[in-house]
């Protein structure tokens, strides 16, 4: 592969990779309580991340080396923190943290 072509998918990548793990930060600060703020940055991190590792393994791919470290990052990330937002979320709901979502229809006392 020509070195221009894999500079601009590694720039491309990491670009899109910053802009997930930005907008994730924008809503971990923005979204007013905490099961809000549990999902942005369990969902757009984890996708900023992961295209920062698709980066790195397209550019060690380009050198010649295979990029296992990247993907056993990727693979221990994408395992752990779903199940660790999961657990979050059970503890709050467990200790009855207070939400400002809206009662969902089926669940409303009218």
């Amino acid at each position: 592969m020509p070195d221009l072509i894999v500079e601009w998918i590694v720039a491309v990548l990491l670009v899109v990779g910053g802009a997930f793990a930005l907008i994730g930060a924008i809503g971990l600060v923005r979204f007013p309580d905490f099961f809000m703020r549990l999902h942005a940055p369990t969902k757009a991190t984890t996708l900023g991340v992961g295209g920062m590792l698709l980066a790195s393994m397209v550019f060690s791919w380009s050198q010649g080396l295979p990029g296992l470290h990247e993907l056993l990052i990727t693979l221990f990330l994408f395992i752990t923190a779903p199940v660790s937002a999961n657990l979050m979320a059970l503890a709050a709901l467990h200790l009855r943290v207070p939400s400002r979502a809206p009662e969902p229809d089926d669940l409303r006392r009218d």
